[in-house]
């Protein structure tokens, strides 16, 4: 019933930023919690980012002090500022959203950052 879609990402190089945005589709359903994971080419898909609807964020070690993870639940919207972005921050970034009784996930969206 939900759908997620990400938009935002493309390539940049070393040290530049990208916006990355994930709305998803209207539902009667609050949402708990919304956040980001990404995977990067032979590696296991790892979470980046996270907000609960009480506004408290977690965020990866990998990317403290250069991320930063913002939502808006009454556009069931979330949101990932990168800066200061690394070759290492390469990846398919997925989204997703976490509901009372269900998730959803976004179809993924590429990042690409060029030394």
């Amino acid at each position: 019933q939900v759908t997620l879609v990400e938009s935002g990402g493309g390539l940049v190089q070393a040290g530049g930023s990208l916006r990355l945005s994930c709305a998803a589709s209207r539902s009667p359903f609050s949402i708990n919690s919304m956040g980001w994971y990404r995977q990067a080419p032979g590696k296991q898909r790892e979470l980046v980012a996270v907000i609960t609807a009480g506004g408290s964020t977690n965020l990866a070690d990998s990317v403290k002090g250069r991320f930063t993870i913002s939502g808006d639940n009454a556009k069931n919207t979330v949101y990932l500022q990168m800066n200061s972005l690394k070759p290492e921050d390469t990846g398919v970034y997925y989204c997703y959203n976490v509901y009372p009784l269900f998730e959803a996930w976004g179809q993924g969206i590429q990042v690409t950052v060029s030394s």
